[in-house]
């Protein structure tokens, strides 16, 4: 078992810069820290992108801290494929700062044991002092409970199984979600075939140019639910979609008719209260994820409502137990957002632990 001041568990944008600042402030790899990650390769999720998403199509890509993304990328190769363009600018980024990063490495569970962490991991065991977790949300997709989804004789799949279009020509799709990716995969999807677009609540667009203020204060109302311990909201709820040229596009083409979310599934289609029945034969869950913290259950974080109150400048850190700080977790969810919550966890939990 290796002993180290902090664990980092998860090497995507959160766990990478948190582990560049804890070296920047002193901690030795290895001996001080280490990182386990439980992917086979640098990248984190982004390994598992759709292969249509490019550097021309994604919403946005942040530098890590001290290494410009277009060092390693042409940012100008708009083609290339952001699941082989970022695990390569992660790499090199592990290797320029030499960090210590070991993997496959899947933690199934964080607990207490004599004042010190026990990270269980399927191939490691670490004992830690300190823990910053940054397993973000991709392991965790999220699905909601429809009556009837178990009879559906068609097929089901969720944003993170999803691969091409192409699969789906001749099909009729219901998109559900009013996120990001659901409307790149509506656009996708409906150049192929027919789709319906059903969402909980209707849409919010918003117009014009999304600028450092209107950022930060939506960063703000999605800080202000997890210091209250209230479960994290995506910052797009609170900032609503943008109106691109692709979504202008989208709307020309009739794409954008909205349909209010069904309340059931039937074995061909889905339902509406009215009775009115929409067949299908795909339906494509773009609904999010939620915080992969389940191996943190033991160390009882949560509130009996489920969230967990947050602390500290960036509230990355944990008000239960000041020694684990979430990264990647609420208003640090995004990468800018990571990016400023790495360098607010390893400061604030190596001066907790008395490291400086």
């Amino acid at each position: 078992m290796l002993r180290v001041d902090v664990a980092v568990i998860g090497a995507g944008q959160a766990g990478l810069s948190a582990a560049y600042h804890l070296q920047r402030l002193g901690l030795a790899p290895v001996k001080g820290f280490v990182v386990l990650d439980a992917e086979d390769g640098p990248g984190g999720a982004w390994r598992h992108r759709w292969p249509s998403l490019t550097l021309s199509t994604v919403n946005r890509l942040h530098d890590l801290p001290g290494m410009r993304f277009d060092e390693v990328v042409d940012p100008r190769q708009a083609e290339v494929e952001a699941a082989e363009a970022v695990p390569r600018y992660y790499a090199a980024y592990e290797r320029r700062y030499a960090l210590p990063v070991y993997r496959p490495v899947r933690v199934a569970v964080v607990c207490e044991r004599e004042g010190r962490f026990r990270v269980e991991g399927d191939r490691l065991h670490v004992s830690a002092r300190g823990l910053v977790n940054a397993t973000g949300t991709w392991e965790k997709p999220y699905v909601p409970e429809v009556p009837g989804a178990a009879r559906f004789r068609g097929r089901q799949l969720h944003t993170r199984d999803y691969r091409t279009a192409e699969e789906f020509r001749g099909r009729h799709v219901v998109v559900v979600g009013a996120g990001i990716s659901a409307l790149q995969l509506l656009d996708e999807v409906s150049r192929v075939t027919t789709t319906t677009w059903a969402t909980r609540r209707p849409p919010t667009w918003r117009a014009g140019p999304f600028d450092e203020q209107a950022g930060r204060a939506a960063v703000a109302m999605v800080e202000e639910r997890v210091r209250a311990g209230l479960p994290p909201r995506s910052v797009v709820s609170v900032t609503g979609l943008p109106v691109t040229p692709a979504v202008e596009a989208m709307r020309a083409r009739g794409v954008l008719e909205r349909v209010p979310m069904f309340d059931q599934i039937v074995e061909d289609g889905v339902r509406w209260a009215d009775g009115t029945v929409q067949r299908a034969d795909v339906i494509l869950w773009c609904t999010g994820f939620r915080s992969a913290l389940d191996h943190l259950a033991p160390l009882v974080l949560r509130n009996d409502d489920g969230g967990i109150v947050m602390t500290g400048r960036l509230a990355t850190q944990v008000a239960k137990d000041p020694r684990v700080h979430l990264v990647g977790y609420g208003p640090s969810a995004s990468t800018v957002g990571a990016n400023r919550a790495g360098a607010a966890a390893a400061s604030e939990l190596l001066a907790h632990l008395g490291l400086r």
